[in-house]
């Protein structure tokens, strides 16, 4: 899988990027830009990603699970 440093383009992916980097700045991580904007956790995650500072990897897609996404039950 290769490894993407822009902000990802589903707005899923790109909350649970920045909620996973801002659980890591809770328990003690030292935030990666210099003067953060913010206090909050969640706002110092996100000007990281958006200043491509934060690292991650996407699951890659098989054929069998696009079909079944959008599935629903009844």
């Amino acid at each position: 899988m290769p490894v993407l440093k822009e902000a990802p383009d589903s707005q899923f992916a790109y909350v649970v990027v920045v909620s996973r980097r801002a659980r890591q700045l809770m328990v003690g991580a030292r935030p990666l830009v210099e003067n953060p904007r913010a206090r909050k956790t969640t706002r110092i995650a996100e000007e990281e990603l958006q200043q491509g500072l934060l690292e991650y990897e996407l699951p890659e897609l098989t054929e069998g699970s696009e079909e079944t996404d959008g599935k629903r039950r009844k």
